[in-house]
């Protein structure tokens, strides 16, 4: 018998706002001009927190910190397209999606000064906390799916992680387990080109990473990461789907403009000119250019803007610094074990005593 090919298999991508200010008007959302400045809002606010966060850390009045910059297009745009009733799921840098999902700036501070309640989430908002783990965060998405499924729900669930994720089995299985079980997830691969140093060329020979998806049976579709009008219009028709039962991995081409985290020295690993060119097709700037162009921006209101941020900036970071944790040290000890071995035992006396 002739060996025959069975299956044909595609990725569409997509670009709604090029570099050079073109703008597809046939798959440009439909936002106000006020939905508009909010976004644009949201992603001066998180990357001006980013910039202060480094500045903290770096006097030592902050721990490890994993900065956005550069990647606030591709959370900003999917966290908008959420509706309350619909759940995120984020790993660990995802601080403009907090910020756009309501979360106070001066929780995200507590939560890298190694303050837990940082990372309590209010009982009325559908988030997970960070999970610094990587690639574990999308199976949690794939159960909460999974019973939004079965629970006959018309809501959805978005999961975040890095390039990096995609080569660990954890990512995949969550995948197959979502199209296995018509499960409400949105996969959101934030492509930064980068696990930690392992660039994007020495983690796998796929042409895109969104074809991955089609191992598992559900759709792949890439978009320009660092286009907010691409990404809420991708993540928007996506999340649709998911609600009816047909889960969507969206691959966003990215740049992350700063470290990796705090403890990182991306000169190591990559160039200047590489930085240069990314931080010349930036999310934050070609959005304000557009929103210029458009009339929706002008000095006046970039200018209040920027006030109102410093302000809540500058307050969030002096709440930050009074702030407690409201636990005893001593309770690092109860929770690894049921029956704590003997060396832990020790270890707990000693640290009773001082010692």
């Amino acid at each position: 018998m002739p060996r025959q090919r069975i299956a044909e298999f595609g990725v569409d991508s997509v670009q709604v706002l090029a570099e050079d200010g073109t703008v597809d008007r046939e798959l440009a959302p439909d936002l106000s001009d006020e939905r508009l400045r909010e976004a644009y809002r949201q992603m001066k606010r998180s990357r001006r927190l980013d910039e202060r966060a480094i500045a903290l850390q770096r006097r030592g009045e902050l721990g490890t910190y994993a900065p956005a910059i550069g990647q606030e297009a591709a959370q900003v745009g999917s966290a908008l397209a959420l509706a309350d009733e619909d759940w995120m799921v984020p790993s660990f840098r995802e601080s403009a999606a907090f910020l756009t999902r309501g979360a106070s700036p001066h929780a995200l501070l507590w939560y890298a000064m190694g303050m837990e309640e940082g990372a309590e989430i209010p009982d009325e908002n559908r988030d997970m906390p960070p999970a610094v783990p990587v690639g574990t965060q999308p199976l949690h998405a794939a159960g909460i799916g999974w019973g939004q499924e079965l629970e006959g729900e018309d809501a959805a669930t978005l999961t975040y992680f890095g390039d990096g994720a995609t080569s660990e089995g954890d990512v995949y299985e969550a995948m197959n387990v979502a199209g296995v079980f018509d499960a409400h997830v949105v996969f959101l691969c934030q492509n930064n080109r980068y696990a930690i140093s392992t660039p994007r060329a020495q983690q796998t020979r796929t042409e895109t990473l969104a074809q991955k998806a089609v191992a598992a049976g559900i759709e792949g579709v890439q978009v320009d990461g660092n286009d907010l009008l691409g990404v809420y219009g991708v993540v928007s028709d996506a999340l649709e789907r998911a609600r009816a039962g047909d889960p969507v991995f969206v691959e966003a081409l990215t740049y992350r403009l700063s470290m990796h985290t705090t403890s990182d020295n991306p000169a190591v690993y990559r160039t200047e000119e590489e930085e240069a060119e990314w931080g010349r097709r930036g999310p934050v700037e070609r959005f304000e250019a557009y929103l210029r162009e458009e009339g929706v921006l002008d000095d006046e209101t970039v200018a209040r803007i920027d006030e109102e941020i410093e302000a809540e900036l500058a307050d969030a970071i002096e709440r930050a610094k009074a702030g407690e944790a409201d636990v005893d040290p001593a309770d690092m000890f109860e929770f690894a074990y049921a029956d704590p071995p003997r060396s832990v035992e020790r270890q707990r006396e000693a640290f009773e005593r001082g010692e």
